[in-house]
């Protein structure tokens, strides 16, 4: 980045921006920014690329552009040092550094948090500080900020801290974390895409280098933020009681998610009723398990009652399931004719499978007709089971009102006494 402009050289700089040398200046940045928007174009495609950091859903929201026009804007203020008088290269460079950080930490926090309401809010807040430091800088403030901040200290046990050094740290622990961040997030997509392998067993691996990830770049911050590593000692057993009492819950899921994704008892895409809830499995994070009904309704089930509770997996072994539904006929139907002409409508209906075929059952002597029970199988329950009923249904209703068989009304029977 440029070097602070002087308080005493601001005036200076705003007689070297009214030079007509200042035009010539301000063409080769434009140049440079329809190169790197072109370039951008070129390598991005006619089409956006989606979640990714590089180019975003446009041209210029990704980091690719930002960081490109940098350094064409580094390269063209070198090649003119000494035939311009450098004055808008001043304020341009430290303007793209800024734009290219912040591009860069916003394209990472929503790579790694898409669903987080807080990250719009964290944008804005990183937006308005960094460009603050901007202006603190071009203006030549900052240097006297920073002095000013730094003869701000106090004493914490036999170190002297300054407010200066605690915002560099801070400063330092944010870069860590984002750069931590960032390498996990493009790993955990490069394990997700990947052909070979259960993708529970991604999953579990994804979330595993991510939780590694963030613990070294979390002990790199902490460092670079000058916090002495050997008095996270006190803090782990003061962790580890909290563990065994208040976060005992917490740390279980943690425990049972792992277990689920080694074990493999529950994969994503597994048809399951837990709780008095059926669904599919759409993810298995490391604290809970998203399960999804066919109507659309989602479940967040914590981890813990997955592996402490019966659950039924319709997939883990077969997704084959068989299905039943009842009707009633009159007495006196020819019950062997119906049966036999019943399990040949079932059969041709789409979903049912022939092997093992449906099956017709006469199960109870009702009080207003014979109950017959069809049972049939299918293949892909996580397409719906209430459709495939209903088909049935149909396949029934029709054979019967074509063979003229009797659906019977409830009947009872009335004595009148004689008077």
């Amino acid at each position: 980045m440029a070097a602070p402009v002087r308080a005493e050289d601001i005036g200076q700089l705003i007689h070297a921006l009214l030079q007509p040398t200042a035009l010539i200046e301000l063409g080769v940045i434009a140049a440079c920014l329809a190169v790197a928007w072109l370039v951008v174009r070129l390598v991005r495609g006619p089409e956006p690329r989606r979640g990714s950091m590089w180019f975003g859903k446009g041209v210029v929201d990704g980091i690719f552009f930002p960081v490109l026009a940098l350094l064409l804007v580094l390269l063209a203020r070198w090649g003119l040092q000494g035939v311009v008088p450098e004055a808008v290269f001043r304020l341009a460079v430290p303007i793209f550094v800024s734009l290219a950080v912040i591009r860069l930490t916003v394209r990472v926090l929503r790579a790694s948090f898409p669903d987080s309401h807080l990250v719009r809010v964290v944008e804005r807040s990183l937006s308005w500080v960094v460009w603050l430091g901007v202006v603190l800088w071009v203006t030549g403030v900052l240097p006297l900020v920073l002095q000013e901040l730094d003869a701000i200290q106090w004493k914490i046990g036999a170190t002297q801290v300054s407010v200066r050094n605690i915002l560099e740290g801070l400063v330092s622990a944010v870069l860590v974390l984002v750069g931590a961040l960032w390498l996990s997030s493009l790993l955990e997509a490069r394990l997700l895409s990947g052909s070979i392998g259960n993708v529970g067993v991604r999953k579990m691996a994804a979330n595993a280098l991510r939780a590694l990830l963030l613990f070294i770049g979390l002990m790199f911050a902490l460092s670079a933020a000058g916090i002495d590593l050997t008095a996270l000692g006190v803090l782990g057993g003061a962790l580890g009681v909290g563990i065994g009492f208040g976060l005992q819950k917490l740390a279980a899921n943690y425990v049972s998610g792992f277990v689920i994704l080694a074990e493999q008892s529950m994969r994503i895409g597994d048809l399951v009723r837990v709780d008095n809830f059926e669904g599919r499995i759409t993810d298995i994070s490391t604290r809970y398990t998203v399960v999804r009904a066919i109507n659309g309704r989602e479940s967040i089930i914590p981890n813990e009652m997955m592996i402490t509770q019966r659950v039924e997996n319709a997939s883990l072994a077969d997704s084959r399931m068989l299905l039943n539904t009842v009707v009633q006929v009159a007495y006196g139907s020819d019950v062997p004719a119906v049966m036999a002409r019943m399990q040949e409508a079932v059969a041709a209906v789409p979903r049912v499978m022939a092997d093992p075929g449906p099956g017709v059952l006469l199960t109870n002597f009702a009080a207003d007709g014979l109950e017959l029970t069809v049972g049939f199988w299918i293949a892909d329950p996580e397409n719906g089971q209430g459709n495939v009923r209903s088909d049935v249904n149909l396949a029934i209703l029709r054979l019967l009102d074509e063979m003229a068989v009797e659906i019977p009304y409830p009947q009872r029977v009335l004595r009148r006494a004689s008077a």
